[in-house]
């Protein structure tokens, strides 16, 4: 036997046919990723609660998955969160030994309205009152310019429009993989920077600037080689 019942030795509830009204420490809401950062997380992450090293974004018009309507849709602001963990989705704070979360005291609001009984709290509190990265990094002017500028010169809108022309414009679709290629070499060239200037920055890179166009640009039906960030060389799929 494995999961709660053969921590409690007691029958699940399906098995008893018994509606749930709290928590079984089943962990599927946390194996399903982390929870979204919202403005009343601001003092977890002022206080060092959680780290901006666990955090990444998934920027404006990016393809992220909607929970609330079941699907994957471009984002319509940026999305703060807690990171999986490698190669999964799984809650980065998620101990699976022990069916439970290890900042549960300092847990983000999400976790906390988080009821999957009855998710109507959770509905209400979903899209509202996002974090977003200026929020945060308000007070560090230089380093606010350069995600700005990486964001609009990278910008997805900018990224879907030309993996259509890629996919359905023969005309436009060297002038299309051009453009996407420079997207591709700014993204790698902003990121060795800022790792240059602060070996510990490494780990701020996907809160800073989203995850990398090598790990996104799959979404739009686009495939990079390996050398991709040093040649620039994007096909499509």
């Amino acid at each position: 036997m494995t999961g709660i019942t053969s921590i409690t030795r007691r029958p699940s509830y399906s098995a008893m046919n018994i509606p749930r009204s709290s928590c079984i420490r089943c962990g599927v809401c946390c194996k399903k990723g982390g929870p979204t950062i919202h403005t009343e997380d601001k003092k977890l992450i002022e206080k060092g609660k959680i780290t901006v090293k666990f955090l990444f974004t998934i920027r404006k018009h990016e393809p992220a998955f909607d929970n609330i309507r079941n699907l994957i849709a471009p984002a319509k602001t940026d999305i703060v969160k807690i990171k999986g963990k490698k190669d999964s989705s799984e809650c980065i704070f998620y101990d699976p030994s022990n069916s439970e979360c290890r900042i549960y005291k300092n847990r983000p609001v999400e976790c906390r309205e988080l009821k999957c009984w009855d998710t109507r709290e959770i509905s209400l509190l979903y899209d509202k009152n996002r974090i977003n990265r200026k929020t945060l990094l308000s007070g560090i002017n230089d380093l606010w310019d350069l995600i700005q500028d990486h964001q609009d010169r990278c910008s997805y809108k900018k990224i879907a429009e030309l993996s259509d022309k890629v996919k359905c414009d023969n005309i436009g679709r060297k002038d299309a993989l051009e453009k996407l290629n420079e997207m591709l070499r700014y993204d790698y060239s902003i990121r060795h920077l800022i790792v240059e200037k602060d070996k510990k920055a490494s780990e701020m890179l996907d809160f800073l600037f989203g995850r990398p166009l090598t790990a996104t640009l799959k979404m739009f039906g686009l495939k990079t080689k390996e050398d991709a960030y040093e040649r620039g060389c994007i096909n499509d799929a």
